[in-house]
């Protein structure tokens, strides 16, 4: 079996960042995801990447970390989810489904997934009615009435996106005002098909075969109401995807691994990038920041060992 120098796990922004800089090293270097791009793909639009001043859509920008990654050697493997990660003397043994990866080092770029609102209908209409991913699903809601959950930038920018199908759009928020940036607040002010619902948070989701209406709770007054919809998308943050390396680094009490400012972990040869680790702005920048970092550290342990 191959030992890699580095084996990244995630092809999102950190994870190809990493393989570009690590490549760039004449490390042999594999990148193993289920499919590259990580939230990219789910993201319509990107308008502050430095360098795109006319923006650029989430798969192209994807495309061209891949491409850049692919010129410096390192290798992506498609299709692979790592089940678990052992430390084998100095070597890290990763276990996909179908087969094992050894490396002399480990960059952690796993990201993160949807966090659920974990109420009554939410697993039963997931693909009939409730989403997680505007891009992903927004055309099935032509001259449809849908809600979407959430209070940040991703909530507000996907009830934008969703304005393009939807002929309304409910932006439910727990508090009483919005946590996005200012300019992106202003545009959901603008746009006459958006109709924000504060102090409200979602009880049930309710329906027979496709979501029919959501229950919907004030929370300053206690009182309760139907919604009518026919959709839910839901962006009320993300988890880490943290669980094959839990026992090898430090967490908050969120699960975001802990790392230093050169992104190592508490295990030596292990580093985390991107969004699966605590830090306080999460963004395609700062994921590419930390793959950049993380790839650099990884080859200077790997130059103090020899």
């Amino acid at each position: 079996m191959m030992v890699w120098d580095v084996v990244i796990v995630g092809a999102g922004p950190a994870g190809l960042a990493s393989a570009i800089y690590a490549g760039r090293s004449q490390l042999s270097t594999v990148v193993l995801d289920r499919m590259p791009g990580g939230q990219l793909l789910i993201t319509e639009f990107i308008e502050n990447y430095p360098g795109f001043h006319e923006g650029i859509t989430g798969f192209e920008l994807s495309e061209k970390f891949r491409q850049h990654a692919e010129k410096f050697g390192a290798k992506l493997e498609v299709g692979k989810s790592v089940n678990s990660v052992e430390l084998d003397g100095e070597l890290f043994v990763l276990k996909c489904d179908d087969g094992e990866f050894e490396g002399r080092t480990l960059i952690w770029a796993a990201g993160s997934t949807p966090r659920k609102l974990g109420v009554p209908g939410e697993a039963e209409f997931l693909g009939r009615g409730v989403s997680y991913c505007a891009v992903c699903d927004g055309a099935f809601f032509k001259d449809r009435i849908v809600a979407v959950v959430g209070g940040g930038d991703s909530a507000l920018e996907e009830a934008l996106y969703l304005t393009k199908f939807a002929k309304k759009v409910y932006l439910i928020h727990r508090r009483d005002k919005f946590r996005a940036v200012k300019i992106i607040q202003e545009r959901v002010r603008k746009n006459e098909k958006i109709e924000p619902l504060l102090n409200k948070v979602v009880v049930s989701i309710n329906g027979k075969d496709f979501v029919e209406s959501l229950t919907l709770k004030d929370t300053v007054t206690g009182e309760t109401s139907e919604l009518p919809v026919d959709g839910v998308f839901i962006f009320i943050g993300n988890e880490p995807n943290v669980s094959p390396v839990i026992h090898l680094v430090d967490t908050t009490e969120q699960g975001f691994i802990i790392t230093d400012e050169e992104m190592k972990t508490k295990t030596p040869g292990l580093f985390a990038a991107g969004d699966v680790r605590y830090k306080p702005l999460k963004q395609v920048i700062t994921a590419a920041s930390d793959g950049a970092v993380a790839a650099m550290s990884a080859t200077r342990f790997l130059e103090e060992r020899e």
